[in-house]
């Protein structure tokens, strides 16, 4: 018996070793992707100074309208339906019964 699971030891360990291998290339590959990333983002914010902007005053961005209300406001009047009673039925409908 002791054979068995010093087999099953065996072939677990190299699983886990394999596992762990890949895991760590991954890894490796994901921080070599983010510093070449990162290189990349700074040497393009340093590229080209001229399009910084060169003003001295800083810009909120609040905007305003103004509007004039016209002079004279029409009252609302009150809503009366265009149909009286009960509406018509389709024609599909009339012909069933």
């Amino acid at each position: 018996m002791s054979t068995n699971t010093t087999t099953t030891n065996i072939g677990t360990t190299n699983i886990g070793k394999r596992v762990k291998l890949i895991l760590a290339g991954v890894g490796g590959s994901a921080v070599l992707a983010m510093s070449v990333f990162g290189v990349a983002l700074a040497q393009e914010q340093q590229s080209d100074p001229a399009l910084m902007a060169k003003s001295n005053v800083m810009n909120i961005g609040s905007s305003a309208t103004t509007t004039t209300a016209p002079a004279t406001v029409e009252a609302t009047q009150m809503a009366v339906p265009a149909i009286k009673g009960p509406a018509p039925l389709p024609s599909e409908q009339q012909a069933a019964e």
